[in-house]
């Protein structure tokens, strides 16, 4: 494959020398740095590029030229190559313009000019917008393949998967693509119960497998190095992931399980909007990728997929059990493992489950929506960002919210923009009473909750964000939990004054602290939680301070000895 391209264009030629001088210095190894003077031979150049197919990163681009300004030029270019990172040099009064032009053509970023020294107003800059470019580039294909029936609910489990940890595939369908059906003749896996297939860029494939067989294959880390760790976080979302960033970059030993994919509930998300710091919003999966670079660059220990089934205490330390046979001891544990979308409960759904009717925002099945009509059932954010992230594909999406409007339940701004889309529609006091199809979803019954009355709707997909369920089956009887299974901490625990039953510290429970001296929760699955992926991110990094409380404490017991039991 070519480099990829980073294009500059500035009408003042001092200008585009000292950005291209400076574009060279620090990506010309790894990038092809191009430039124009006008805005109309740039794109003379890109329509070039785009008939080569030659993958093009990044625009750097003056906002005030002659003829075409830069956001002109942006949003001509942008229609060749949609994908590629945007940045408009401005001078002091071009800054309306810019800002206008985040919401116009979604800019990713405006620098002042001069950008001098650019090691601290430029590359961090660039770099970072280069590393999402490239986490979303798919290039000419040399890696995964899946090969399997659209509706399939073994091959959407494996999609999914790979995209939520962030590992490119090429989906070929065998019932539409003559490349699926070549490279099933090729592996020797022509009978349909063989089906899905997963073959990997060195020849090789596996048939109909589990997570955990792809994960091995990959080369994902799902056994720990070591048997005990100063922290263990169980939960790779947005509050685990915070504490490993905090744990580790303050020298604790720290080992993070993730039973499917960092990121959580909030990795599915197809945009976050109102997260402080990104004005023109984020994905779930980027914000999971940032903060996965940002622990493993630390040193924490990251372990998918890898799943907690069982906890114990002894000598005053936490013993998780994984589902692997394998155990690991930390001096301190937190449980940040968020919460799951409840199941649809109607006739139909168990049935249809990945053939039509998904959990979460299922990115990787919104395009095969394309011009189709889709249901989302759920009336709060995750619900909101799926519907708008759909509506780019299929030809209706329809809201159906329990409740009589979305106002309670949803953020305005998520409101507003749902209001403006054509091809959504809400129908509020509305519940989905069963779903139908033959090996695939094709029907949806929808009840009036006032009335009764029952429609029944053609459909090809269903979306369901309804309720959270906490996962907390593994802890059996170690914490206490609410009646919703939701893990009570901090001043929740005491009653009248006492400390919870069995508390063996001589201090009261931290605010983040659970029944057991030493374990600790944030997020979702904290009792009494905001579900937000801010304040999510807000209890993980301050558990981490209570984790040195704690450490700072009594010690329970030898370490070595209780290492040396498990």
């Amino acid at each position: 494959m070519d480099k990829p391209v980073i294009f500059a264009v500035d009408d003042e030629p001092a200008v585009l020398s000292a950005i291209a001088r400076d574009l060279r210095k620090e990506y010309g190894a790894d990038y092809r740095i191009l430039r124009a003077t006008s805005g109309p031979a740039a794109l003379e150049m890109v329509r070039e590029l785009k008939l080569k197919e030659a993958p093009l990163a990044l625009f750097v681009v003056d906002q005030r030229m002659p003829g075409m300004t830069g956001v002109e030029f942006l949003r001509e270019a942008l229609t060749l190559y949609p994908d590629a990172q945007r940045v408009l040099l401005t001078a002091y009064a071009d800054t309306d313009a810019a800002i206008r032009a985040i919401n116009e053509i979604r800019l990713d970023h405006y620098l002042m000019k001069p950008w001098d020294p650019p090691e601290e107003r430029l590359y961090p800059v660039l770099t970072d917008l280069l590393d999402t470019w490239w986490s979303r580039f798919r290039p000419p294909f040399e890696g995964v393949r899946v090969v399997g029936h659209r509706w399939s609910a073994d091959a959407h489990r494996i999609k999914d998967f790979l995209a939520r940890n962030l590992t490119p595939y090429q989906w070929l369908d065998v019932e539409e693509s003559e490349d699926a059906k070549q490279v099933q003749a090729l592996v020797g896996e022509s009978d349909a119960a063989a089906l899905p297939l997963v073959v990997f860029p060195d020849g090789s494939h596996l048939s109909r497998p589990d997570n955990a067989a792809v994960a091995e294959r990959l080369g994902m880390r799902t056994q720990a190095e070591a048997d005990s760790y100063d922290l263990i976080i169980v939960g790779a979302g947005p509050a685990g992931l915070a504490a490993g960033v905090y744990g580790a970059s303050e020298g604790l030993r720290t080992l993070l399980i993730e039973r499917e994919a960092p990121g959580g509930q909030a990795g599915q998300s197809s945009r976050i909007e109102n997260y402080l710091g990104f004005p023109v919003g984020l994905s779930g999966g980027d914000l999971a990728r940032r903060a996965v670079a940002q622990a493993t660059r630390f040193g924490a220990e990251i372990l998918t997929p890898a799943e907690a089934v069982a906890l114990r205490i002894q000598d005053g330390y936490p013993i998780v059990s994984l589902a692997d046979g394998s155990q690991v001891t930390g001096q301190a544990l937190l449980i940040a493992t968020g919460v799951s979308y409840r199941m649809l409960d109607v006739p139909g759904a168990a049935q249809l489950a990945g053939a039509g009717v998904y959990y979460g925002a299922a990115m990787t099945e919104a395009m095969a929506a394309e011009g189709e009509d889709v249901f989302v059932v759920g009336g709060g954010n995750s619900a909101g960002q799926g519907a708008m992230y759909l509506s780019r594909f299929a030809r209706s999406v329809t809201i159906l919210v329990r409740g009589p409007s979305l106002a309670k339940s949803m953020s305005q701004y998520l409101i507003g923009q749902i209001d403006e889309t054509p091809n959504i529609t809400v129908r509020a006091g509305a519940q989905v009473a069963e779903v139908q199809g033959d090996g695939r979803l094709e029907r949806v019954v929808v009840e009036d909750r006032e009335s009764g009355g029952r429609e029944t709707c053609p459909a090809h997909a269903v979306f369901v964000f309804i309720g959270a369920a906490p996962r907390t089956e593994w802890l059996g009887d170690v914490v206490t939990r609410d009646g919703r299974g939701f893990i009570l901490s901090g001043t929740d625990l005491m009653r009248n004054g006492k400390r919870p039953h069995g508390w063996s510290a001589g201090r009261d429970p931290l605010w983040l602290e659970t029944s057991v001296p030493g374990i600790f929760v944030a997020g979702d699955v904290r009792s009494r939680s905001v579900k937000r992926v801010a304040s999510a991110v807000g209890e993980g990094s301050m558990a981490v301070q209570f984790v040195h409380q704690h450490l700072s404490g009594p010690i329970l017991a030898p370490r070595k000895a209780v290492a040396a039991a498990t």
